[in-house]
């Protein structure tokens, strides 16, 4: 079974709910109250042990992505917040590689993932790069792979022992359901995918969360769905036909907290949940939310 050796991470998209803030700082290098968004979901595929990461790119975001990985990643001397590992400011580990595509036109996530497999040789993984998918709470002090949530890596375990292209899929709340694309499940395979349904008419409560596991000839059958046929659609009609084919199993992921960052309030619940959860930050943050509210 070949290796799963290379991660895609999608930071394509526009940002327009976030405007006006998105305009100076793309929405996947946000940071979550101090650590930028790319640095968790770099460290996410590292521990999942891939040696190449392809960031996918829109043209207004070229310049300062490609500047925050090329120019500056080695400009930080020890004396420097010495308190912080340097893997906190240097967050690309030895030996990983970063591969930089441009998405010239806005195609959606088929589209994207596709210029990424010009260079991908096996089975991949994909991350959204505005969902974080956290288990442990920490400060940059703990940073890097070895503290990294490891949803990718439960995939990567999954195809190991399956063989089969799999997402992470999250349980939510009913009256989150008509929000996001819900599963119909049949043990861990995923046979049905609809996309925002209203509570009545969804399978379960599981989610697409935002990660998977494509099979290495993603290209060739994505060139079978074009997008300038399917539009934003090109990637569910890629997915069902993997759920009609190869299979396409399901991974849960109920213990990890998902944060968007694709939108002003949920990034907002994302920042407070986040603090309250960390131990350095929650004492002094939690008196502070509790003062404002008595007032």
């Amino acid at each position: 079974m070949a290796d799963v050796d290379d991660a895609v991470i999608l930071a394509g998209g526009r940002g327009t709910r976030m405007l006006p803030g998105s305009i100076y700082v793309p929405k996947e290098i946000m940071a979550l109250v101090d650590t930028p968004i790319i640095n968790h979901l770099i460290w996410e595929a590292c521990k999942a042990s891939v040696k190449r990461i392809h960031i996918v790119i829109s043209p207004v975001k070229r310049d300062i992505l490609t500047k925050i990985f090329t120019d500056n990643i080695k400009n930080w001397d020890n004396s420097i917040r010495p308190d912080l590992p340097r893997i906190a400011l240097e967050p690309i580990p030895e030996g990983v590689e970063i591969i930089i595509h441009e998405q010239i036109e806005p195609g959606g996530v088929g589209d994207a993932i596709l210029l990424a497999t010009k260079e991908i040789d096996g089975p991949f993984l994909v991350l959204l790069g505005d969902n974080l998918l956290i288990k442990e709470h920490n400060s940059p002090q703990n940073s890097g792979p070895r503290f990294a949530s490891s949803s990718c890596k439960k995939m990567v375990d999954y195809f190991n022992i399956n063989g089969k292209p799999c997402a992470g899929i999250l349980e939510v709340q009913d009256k989150d359901v008509h929000k996001y694309g819900i599963v119909r499940l049949d043990g861990e395979l995923i046979k049905e995918i609809i996309e925002k349904p209203n509570i009545k008419d969804a399978p379960s409560n599981y989610i697409l969360c935002g990660r998977y596991l494509l099979p290495g000839n993603s290209e060739e059958l994505l060139k079978l769905y074009p997008s300038s046929e399917h539009g934003e659609l090109q990637s569910i009609v890629f997915l069902n036909h993997l759920i009609n084919n190869e299979g396409f199993g399901s991974v849960k992921m109920n213990e990890f907290v998902l944060y968007d960052s694709g939108d002003p309030i949920n990034w907002l619940k994302s920042q407070v949940d986040h603090a309250l959860r960390r131990d350095d930050l929650n004492k002094d943050f939690r008196r502070w939310i509790e003062h404002r509210l008595n007032k």
